[in-house]
């Protein structure tokens, strides 16, 4: 039997945290922040506390596990108030609800406002298609107005135009304003850019119930047969902590792709050996990739039986939630701003960001890639030239 050891402390009593601890807000609105992932940051920490933190990360894994123990656990000091200070505690509580019930309210009107704006917004959204599509040209005034506070635009234009031959409206807008939006650029591989230089318009509805609807308007291309696809984000029907709105999931449509052409997967092959037969053979197989249109089918949110993907699902919910608000309140708005690149001095980048930005990632991602020699002890299918069944391709959130 061990023995007891001497003098060791007392085990630290439970510290103090709050009695309700608030829901992450994912607002309707652009004037608040989008749901975050709880962590410990290491600029929060000291240099000597980073230190043994880097050289064993188990220990961050065991503080994060008790930290999480801790949230919503009473400290014992609300239950060791006398009955009357119990009773004053309570009536704070009951003042807090009408709080909320006002904030809820104001949400809703912000809401309301929105969508009243928003519908003085949509005939300018409809004369910026017509004129991006070649349908109409600019008046003078817009042209002017457009030009105030560019120097001798006017005159360059004038001249780029009579040697430019017969262009209709202004060619790939969108594919270049989305490529211009960071968080957006980095979805975007080379093999998207055939798709999006068919784009034609992007706009946003609002739903009868808090959320909104992406909609993406192509014109006839070789990659797939619809001409519009969506992707709504619906919110909750309760209001979060501060009366926000609380984002719930989104639903995207499904593409249809035409034969071979479906960029959100590619083409493995790979030399299989027969170990009895010694015959080899190619063989093909359909593997997910990254893509732009994996942003039509969103990440689903966790299950219980997803403990050990759970923190991979919330991060790519979190991008995605983040994503369809970039092209709401940033992309849609000032789309023309994007396009000239002028839209960047407005943004905060950090040095990540411009890396991210400027670097080229040309990812080979040809249906002939490199072949490995694998050897395959299945015995069936010996025939050359045998198709073997390919395996259904999962769109996955990048």
């Amino acid at each position: 039997m061990a023995e007891p050891i001497k003098n060791k402390r007392p085990d630290p009593a439970v510290a103090p945290t709050p009695q309700n601890t608030p829901l992450n807000a994912a607002p309707i609105s652009s004037h608040a922040q989008q749901p975050g992932i709880a962590s410990i940051k290491e600029e929060d920490l000291g240099a000597a506390a980073a230190s043994i933190f880097a050289k064993d990360p188990r220990l961050v894994s065991l503080i994060q596990g008790r930290l999480g123990s801790l949230v919503g656990k009473s400290s014992g000091y609300i239950e060791s108030l006398p009955t009357e200070v119990k009773r004053r505690v309570s009536g704070l509580k009951g003042i807090q609800k009408e709080h909320s019930k006002l904030e809820a309210e104001f949400q809703e009107e912000v809401l309301q406002l929105e969508k009243k704006f928003f519908a003085k917004f949509t005939p300018l959204y409809e004369q910026r298609a017509a004129i991006v599509n070649g349908k109409t040209e600019p008046t003078e005034d817009l042209v002017k107005a457009g030009e105030e506070d560019e120097e001798d635009e006017g005159a360059s234009v004038e001249d780029k135009a009579a040697t430019s031959g017969d262009v209709k409206g202004i060619p790939e807008f969108w594919l270049s304003a989305m490529k211009n939006q960071i968080s957006l650029a980095e979805m975007i591989t080379d093999r998207d850019e055939g798709a999006l230089k068919s784009l034609i318009d992007i706009r946003m509805e609002y739903l009868d119930k808090p959320g909104f609807r992406l909609i993406f308007e192509f014109a006839e291309n070789e990659y797939f047969t619809n001409k519009i696809i969506t992707k709504t984000y619906f919110y909750q029907n309760e209001s979060g902590y501060g009366g926000d709105f609380i984002y719930d999931h989104a639903e995207g449509d499904k593409i249809d792709w035409k034969a071979g052409q479906d960029l959100t997967v590619r083409i493995e092959q790979k030399k299989q050996r027969n170990k009895t037969t010694k015959q080899t053979r190619i063989v093909k197989k359909t593997v997910p990739t990254e893509s732009f249109f994996n942003f039509f089918s969103p990440p689903k949110p966790p299950t219980d039986d997803d403990d050990e993907t759970a923190e991979d699902i919330e991060e790519r919910l979190e991008l995605d939630y983040q994503l369809g608000e970039d092209i709401k309140e940033k992309l849609i708005p000032r789309a023309i701003d994007w396009f000239t690149g002028e839209a960047l001095a407005f943004e905060e980048l950090d040095e990540d960001d411009y890396a991210n930005f400027d670097e080229d990632d040309d990812e080979d991602e040809d249906d002939d890639s490199e072949d490995h020699d694998d050897e395959d002890e299945s015995e069936e299918d010996e025939e050359d030239g045998s198709k073997p069944k390919q395996e259904p391709s999962e769109c996955k959130q990048s």
